[in-house]
Protein backbone atom coordinates (compact mmCIF):
# COMPACT_ATOMS: atom_id res chain seq x y z
CA UNK A 1 0.00 0.00 0.00
CA UNK A 2 0.95 3.69 -0.57
CA UNK A 3 0.13 5.44 3.08
CA UNK A 4 0.48 9.27 3.44
CA UNK A 5 0.64 9.78 7.45
CA UNK A 6 0.56 13.43 9.22
CA UNK A 7 2.24 14.21 11.79
CA UNK A 8 4.80 11.75 10.87
CA UNK A 9 7.62 13.14 13.31
CA UNK A 10 5.37 12.40 16.42
CA UNK A 11 5.38 9.05 18.13
CA UNK A 12 2.16 7.58 16.52
CA UNK A 13 2.63 9.16 13.13
CA UNK A 14 6.70 7.92 13.38
CA UNK A 15 6.20 4.33 14.71
CA UNK A 16 3.22 3.75 12.28
CA UNK A 17 5.35 5.12 9.48
CA UNK A 18 8.59 2.77 10.47
CA UNK A 19 6.28 -0.06 11.43
CA UNK A 20 3.96 0.10 7.67
CA UNK A 21 7.81 0.58 6.02
CA UNK A 22 9.21 -2.79 7.63
CA UNK A 23 6.01 -4.18 6.47
CA UNK A 24 6.62 -3.31 2.65
CA UNK A 25 4.62 -0.53 2.26
CA UNK A 26 5.94 3.04 0.80
CA UNK A 27 5.16 5.93 3.38
CA UNK A 28 5.10 9.57 2.65
CA UNK A 29 5.55 11.74 5.90
CA UNK A 30 3.93 15.04 5.92
CA UNK A 31 4.58 17.47 8.98
CA UNK A 32 5.76 21.05 10.05
CA UNK A 33 9.51 20.28 10.30
CA UNK A 34 11.59 21.04 7.97
CA UNK A 35 13.21 17.52 7.98
CA UNK A 36 11.58 13.98 8.72
CA UNK A 37 12.35 12.78 12.49
CA UNK A 38 14.58 10.47 13.26
CA UNK A 39 14.83 7.12 11.49
CA UNK A 40 11.89 8.35 9.42
CA UNK A 41 11.95 5.32 6.64
CA UNK A 42 10.52 6.85 3.24
CA UNK A 43 9.68 10.33 1.68
CA UNK A 44 8.63 13.38 3.53
CA UNK A 45 6.94 16.45 2.65
CA UNK A 46 7.00 19.35 4.55
CA UNK A 47 3.56 21.40 5.28
CA UNK A 48 1.96 22.94 8.13
CA UNK A 49 -1.27 20.82 8.39
CA UNK A 50 -3.30 22.86 9.93
CA UNK A 51 -3.63 25.20 7.39
CA UNK A 52 -1.47 24.27 4.01
CA UNK A 53 -3.53 23.60 1.22
CA UNK A 54 -2.51 19.28 0.99
CA UNK A 55 -4.58 18.33 -1.85
CA UNK A 56 -1.86 18.73 -4.89
CA UNK A 57 0.21 16.60 -1.93
CA UNK A 58 -2.04 13.87 -1.89
CA UNK A 59 -3.63 13.99 -5.40
CA UNK A 60 -0.08 13.57 -6.50
CA UNK A 61 0.84 10.74 -4.08
CA UNK A 62 -2.71 8.86 -4.33
CA UNK A 63 -2.03 7.24 -1.24
CA UNK A 64 -4.53 3.85 -0.30
CA UNK A 65 -4.20 4.82 3.02
CA UNK A 66 -4.13 7.85 5.22
CA UNK A 67 -3.11 8.21 8.75
CA UNK A 68 -3.98 11.18 10.42
CA UNK A 69 -1.11 11.53 13.20
CA UNK A 70 -1.08 15.20 13.68
CA UNK A 71 -3.06 17.27 16.16
CA UNK A 72 -2.81 17.21 20.24
CA UNK A 73 -2.03 14.29 22.88
CA UNK A 74 -2.50 16.27 26.31
CA UNK A 75 -5.61 16.27 28.20
CA UNK A 76 -3.63 18.73 30.73
CA UNK A 77 -2.88 20.89 27.89
CA UNK A 78 -6.26 21.40 26.65
CA UNK A 79 -7.57 22.34 30.09
CA UNK A 80 -4.25 24.94 30.33
CA UNK A 81 -5.36 26.44 26.68
CA UNK A 82 -8.53 24.97 25.39
CA UNK A 83 -9.09 27.33 22.22
CA UNK A 84 -5.14 26.34 21.03
CA UNK A 85 -6.74 22.32 21.26
CA UNK A 86 -9.68 23.25 19.36
CA UNK A 87 -7.24 24.86 16.47
CA UNK A 88 -4.89 22.10 16.64
CA UNK A 89 -7.58 19.15 16.86
CA UNK A 90 -10.45 20.36 14.91
CA UNK A 91 -9.44 22.91 12.54
CA UNK A 92 -6.04 20.69 11.36
CA UNK A 93 -8.18 17.62 10.96
CA UNK A 94 -11.12 19.83 8.92
CA UNK A 95 -8.10 21.29 6.67
CA UNK A 96 -6.92 17.46 6.13
CA UNK A 97 -10.54 15.92 5.16
CA UNK A 98 -11.23 18.50 2.68
CA UNK A 99 -7.61 18.35 1.13
CA UNK A 100 -9.05 14.98 0.57
CA UNK A 101 -11.91 16.15 -0.83
CA UNK A 102 -10.91 18.59 -3.33
CA UNK A 103 -7.66 16.00 -4.10
CA UNK A 104 -9.56 13.43 -6.48
CA UNK A 105 -7.84 10.48 -4.37
CA UNK A 106 -10.48 8.61 -2.59
CA UNK A 107 -7.65 6.57 0.10
CA UNK A 108 -9.36 5.26 3.55
CA UNK A 109 -8.65 7.72 6.01
CA UNK A 110 -7.56 6.72 9.42
CA UNK A 111 -8.08 9.16 12.43
CA UNK A 112 -6.55 8.26 15.72
CA UNK A 113 -9.57 9.74 18.04
CA UNK A 114 -9.36 8.43 21.81
CA UNK A 115 -11.33 6.83 24.69
CA UNK A 116 -12.00 10.57 26.29
CA UNK A 117 -14.52 10.63 24.43
CA UNK A 118 -16.54 8.17 26.91
CA UNK A 119 -15.34 10.18 29.57
CA UNK A 120 -15.54 8.86 33.63
CA UNK A 121 -18.17 6.05 32.56
CA UNK A 122 -19.07 3.17 34.32
CA UNK A 123 -20.18 1.03 31.67
CA UNK A 124 -17.29 -1.22 31.00
CA UNK A 125 -16.26 -2.67 28.64
CA UNK A 126 -16.72 0.91 26.79
CA UNK A 127 -18.39 -0.33 23.14
CA UNK A 128 -18.60 2.18 20.35
CA UNK A 129 -22.27 2.55 20.44
CA UNK A 130 -22.25 4.25 23.96
CA UNK A 131 -23.21 7.83 24.21
CA UNK A 132 -20.59 10.49 24.19
CA UNK A 133 -19.78 11.83 27.56
CA UNK A 134 -15.76 13.84 27.68
CA UNK A 135 -14.71 15.10 30.70
CA UNK A 136 -11.79 17.37 28.81
CA UNK A 137 -11.71 19.67 26.30
CA UNK A 138 -9.52 17.22 24.95
CA UNK A 139 -12.03 14.51 25.00
CA UNK A 140 -15.17 16.66 23.55
CA UNK A 141 -12.97 17.95 20.86
CA UNK A 142 -11.96 14.21 19.89
CA UNK A 143 -15.43 13.73 19.66
CA UNK A 144 -16.29 16.80 16.81
CA UNK A 145 -13.35 15.41 15.12
CA UNK A 146 -15.61 12.17 14.70
CA UNK A 147 -18.43 14.06 13.78
CA UNK A 148 -16.15 15.99 11.17
CA UNK A 149 -15.01 12.30 9.86
CA UNK A 150 -19.20 11.16 9.44
CA UNK A 151 -19.81 14.77 7.96
CA UNK A 152 -17.43 14.30 5.31
CA UNK A 153 -18.07 10.41 4.81
CA UNK A 154 -22.39 10.60 4.05
CA UNK A 155 -21.78 14.34 2.64
CA UNK A 156 -18.20 13.69 0.45
CA UNK A 157 -18.86 10.11 0.40
CA UNK A 158 -14.72 9.86 2.02
CA UNK A 159 -14.05 6.37 3.83
CA UNK A 160 -13.09 7.15 7.45
CA UNK A 161 -12.15 4.86 10.12
CA UNK A 162 -12.06 6.26 13.59
CA UNK A 163 -9.66 4.38 15.55
CA UNK A 164 -10.44 5.21 19.29
CA UNK A 165 -7.09 4.66 21.27
CA UNK A 166 -6.91 3.84 24.62
CA UNK A 167 -3.71 4.04 26.48
CA UNK A 168 -1.02 3.66 24.15
CA UNK A 169 2.70 3.36 25.09
CA UNK A 170 6.07 2.47 22.95
CA UNK A 171 9.39 2.69 23.00
CA UNK A 172 9.25 6.49 21.05
CA UNK A 173 7.14 7.72 23.79
CA UNK A 174 8.35 10.48 26.19
CA UNK A 175 5.34 11.55 28.58
CA UNK A 176 1.91 9.72 29.93
CA UNK A 177 2.02 7.46 32.87
CA UNK A 178 4.82 4.56 31.57
CA UNK A 179 7.52 6.95 30.67
CA UNK A 180 6.87 8.63 34.23
CA UNK A 181 6.75 5.49 36.16
CA UNK A 182 10.21 4.88 34.28
CA UNK A 183 11.62 7.70 35.10
CA UNK A 184 11.27 7.45 38.30
CA UNK A 185 12.15 4.37 38.98
CA UNK A 186 15.19 5.11 37.20
CA UNK A 187 16.17 7.86 39.44
CA UNK A 188 17.77 8.48 42.65
CA UNK A 189 14.90 9.13 44.14
CA UNK A 190 13.57 6.30 46.81
CA UNK A 191 9.67 6.78 46.94
CA UNK A 192 7.90 6.83 43.49
CA UNK A 193 4.65 8.55 43.96
CA UNK A 194 2.00 7.44 42.12
CA UNK A 195 -0.64 10.45 42.16
CA UNK A 196 -4.03 8.68 42.45
CA UNK A 197 -5.02 6.36 44.85
CA UNK A 198 -3.63 3.23 42.87
CA UNK A 199 -6.75 1.71 41.84
CA UNK A 200 -7.51 3.37 38.82
CA UNK A 201 -7.47 1.11 35.19
CA UNK A 202 -6.43 1.80 32.28
CA UNK A 203 -6.54 -0.52 28.98
CA UNK A 204 -2.37 -0.62 27.54
CA UNK A 205 -1.77 -1.10 24.09
CA UNK A 206 2.01 -1.10 22.44
CA UNK A 207 2.09 1.03 19.63
CA UNK A 208 3.57 -1.32 17.21
CA UNK A 209 -0.13 -4.18 18.26
CA UNK A 210 -1.95 -0.64 17.33
CA UNK A 211 0.01 -0.16 13.97
CA UNK A 212 -0.73 -3.48 12.78
CA UNK A 213 -4.40 -3.83 13.66
CA UNK A 214 -5.04 -0.27 11.69
CA UNK A 215 -2.77 -1.86 8.87
CA UNK A 216 -4.88 -4.76 9.37
CA UNK A 217 -8.15 -2.98 9.08
CA UNK A 218 -7.04 -1.11 5.92
CA UNK A 219 -6.17 -4.07 4.30
CA UNK A 220 -9.41 -5.38 4.87
CA UNK A 221 -11.14 -2.38 3.87
CA UNK A 222 -9.40 -2.96 0.56
CA UNK A 223 -10.60 -6.54 0.08
CA UNK A 224 -13.59 -5.35 0.71
CA UNK A 225 -14.61 -6.36 3.97
CA UNK A 226 -17.94 -4.86 5.20
CA UNK A 227 -17.26 -1.40 7.31
CA UNK A 228 -19.38 0.62 5.30
CA UNK A 229 -18.19 4.18 4.53
CA UNK A 230 -17.65 5.10 8.15
CA UNK A 231 -16.55 3.43 11.20
CA UNK A 232 -15.87 3.69 14.84
CA UNK A 233 -13.61 1.08 16.29
CA UNK A 234 -11.92 0.47 20.01
CA UNK A 235 -8.45 0.23 19.69
CA UNK A 236 -7.18 -1.57 22.48
CA UNK A 237 -6.22 -4.77 24.37
CA UNK A 238 -9.91 -5.31 26.16
CA UNK A 239 -7.89 -5.70 29.29
CA UNK A 240 -7.75 -3.81 32.47
CA UNK A 241 -4.79 -2.82 34.43
CA UNK A 242 -4.55 -1.33 37.67
CA UNK A 243 -1.73 2.01 38.34
CA UNK A 244 -0.25 0.21 41.36
CA UNK A 245 0.00 -2.71 39.47
CA UNK A 246 1.71 -1.50 36.50
CA UNK A 247 3.65 0.06 39.35
CA UNK A 248 4.62 -3.09 40.47
CA UNK A 249 5.54 -4.43 36.96
CA UNK A 250 7.65 -1.64 36.13
CA UNK A 251 9.25 -1.72 39.76
CA UNK A 252 10.05 -5.17 39.06
CA UNK A 253 12.23 -4.57 36.16
CA UNK A 254 13.64 -1.17 36.80
CA UNK A 255 14.46 -0.17 40.87
CA UNK A 256 12.63 -3.32 42.89
CA UNK A 257 14.15 -2.15 46.18
CA UNK A 258 11.47 1.36 45.71
CA UNK A 259 8.64 2.33 47.67
CA UNK A 260 5.58 2.98 45.77
CA UNK A 261 3.28 5.17 47.95
CA UNK A 262 0.07 7.00 46.18
CA UNK A 263 -0.57 10.75 46.99
CA UNK A 264 -4.39 10.14 46.69
CA UNK A 265 -5.49 12.86 44.07
CA UNK A 266 -7.69 12.59 41.24
CA UNK A 267 -6.24 14.63 37.94
CA UNK A 268 -8.74 16.66 36.41
CA UNK A 269 -9.83 15.56 33.36
CA UNK A 270 -8.61 11.83 33.97
CA UNK A 271 -11.34 9.00 34.14
CA UNK A 272 -11.12 6.61 37.37
CA UNK A 273 -11.17 2.91 34.82
CA UNK A 274 -11.11 2.13 31.24
CA UNK A 275 -11.39 -1.00 29.39
CA UNK A 276 -12.63 -1.26 25.48
CA UNK A 277 -14.99 -3.77 24.35
CA UNK A 278 -12.82 -4.88 20.96
CA UNK A 279 -15.12 -7.53 19.41
CA UNK A 280 -15.46 -4.94 16.62
CA UNK A 281 -12.00 -4.30 16.06
CA UNK A 282 -11.82 -8.27 15.81
CA UNK A 283 -14.45 -9.00 13.73
CA UNK A 284 -12.88 -6.55 11.32
CA UNK A 285 -9.25 -7.49 11.80
CA UNK A 286 -9.64 -11.22 12.50
CA UNK A 287 -6.45 -12.16 12.06
CA UNK A 288 -5.15 -9.53 14.21
CA UNK A 289 -3.42 -10.40 17.88
CA UNK A 290 -1.19 -8.49 20.01
CA UNK A 291 1.46 -9.54 22.43
CA UNK A 292 1.02 -10.35 25.59
CA UNK A 293 1.35 -6.44 27.53
CA UNK A 294 4.32 -7.87 30.24
CA UNK A 295 6.40 -8.98 26.97
CA UNK A 296 5.67 -5.53 25.55
CA UNK A 297 6.52 -3.95 28.62
CA UNK A 298 9.29 -5.51 29.49
CA UNK A 299 10.92 -4.72 25.83
CA UNK A 300 9.92 -0.82 26.24
CA UNK A 301 11.70 -0.70 29.45
CA UNK A 302 14.88 -2.21 28.12
CA UNK A 303 15.26 -0.30 25.09
CA UNK A 304 14.72 3.22 27.26
CA UNK A 305 17.47 1.71 30.09
CA UNK A 306 19.85 0.66 27.00
CA UNK A 307 19.21 4.64 26.11
CA UNK A 308 20.59 5.61 29.67
CA UNK A 309 23.87 3.19 29.33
Amino acid sequence: MRILITGSSGFLGGSFGRFAARAGHEVLGVGRASQPGVGWPGAYAQADVSSSDLSDTVGTFAPDLLLHAAGTASVGASLRTPLDDLRAAVLTWANVLDSVRRSGARPLIIFPSSAAVYGDTSELPAREDAAPRPISPYGFHKAACELLAREYAECFRLRVVVCRLFSVFGEAQRRLLVWELYRQFASDAPVVWLEGTGEETRDYLHVEDASAAMLELAEGFARGRDGGRFAVVNMASGEETRVVELAERVRALVAPGKEVRCRGRARAGDPQHWRADTSALRALAPRWQPQPFAQRLARCLAAWQSESI
